[in-house]
């Protein structure tokens, strides 16, 4: 996962409102979004090569998405960052609890942003600075840097969010997902990783041969404990591969 913006509102009728794309290179194996058999009440896709997710939804209403952070000199983690997400959905531990067992192993992993929730609190965590940081109410975002980091198609994504939290609707949350335009040269973080590529990755929706946007998903979760959860699904040069939608 490689944009989430989100509207964190607690007494709100709608507390929180999520949009996110997952980026990987399109190689990689990924079941799409549903209902996994093993624990049920968690909905997510699944990456089938380590068996982790990068966006969620749990019982009791638990909510968490992961973004990479891109260093090209970091060392390799030693497990999947896809567990932290899995692990929290699938179990029980209060958030304070699991975040706290996260932090006690964060650099068994490559570096990472978290986000954690339930119908109280909503937390974030980054390997940079592993310590965990409640959320006030606000509009957030968080690419592949730390929590708010002004890159030019965060700050796009967060102010399409601004101008739909009236009425959000999946479909709106969507279509901010799928904005192609890439940042002036003036505009691009130096992340280590070339000029070129950092023209590639600066686009809210990334598309190329061999790597891209791979999943764009809507959340909206109500006070009532409802949630609408829509997922699309792409394949190389961005082409659209399926839907699934749930209300659960």
């Amino acid at each position: 996962m490689c944009l989430i913006v989100f509207a964190w509102r607690p007494a709100h009728r709608q507390p929180l409102i999520v949009a996110a794309n997952r980026d990987e290179f399109y190689a990689r194996p990924t079941q799409p979004l549903a209902q996994w058999p093993e624990a049920p009440g968690v909905y997510a896709g699944r990456d089938l090569e380590a068996g982790g997710t990068w966006l969620g939804i749990g019982a009791h209403g638990r909510f968490a998405a992961l973004t990479n952070i891109r260093n090209p000199n970091q060392p390799l983690g030693r497990r999947s960052r896809g567990e932290l997400v899995a692990h929290f959905l699938c179990g029980e531990q209060s958030m304070e609890d699991y975040l706290a067992e996260v932090v006690g192993r964060s650099d068994e992993y490559a570096g990472f942003n978290l986000l954690l929730g339930n119908a109280e609190a909503l937390y974030y965590l980054s390997a940079v600075n592993p310590h965990p940081q409640r959320l006030e109410e606000g509009v957030y975002g968080v690419s592949n840097a730390s929590l708010d980091t002004p890159w030019p198609k965060l700050q796009k994504a967060k102010a399409a969010l601004v101008a739909q939290l009236d009425d959000p609707q999946p479909s709106g949350l969507l279509t901010l997902l799928r904005d192609p335009a890439t940042a002036p040269f003036a505009d691009l973080p130096d992340t280590g990783v070339g000029l070129a590529t950092e023209s590639l990755l600066s686009s809210v929706f990334i598309a190329s041969p061999s790597y891209g946007t791979r999943a764009s998903s809507a959340l909206i979760v109500n006070a009532d404990g409802s949630r609408h959860f829509i997922e699309h699904s792409f394949g190389p040069y961005g082409g659209h591969l399926g839907e699934v939608e749930l209300r659960v």
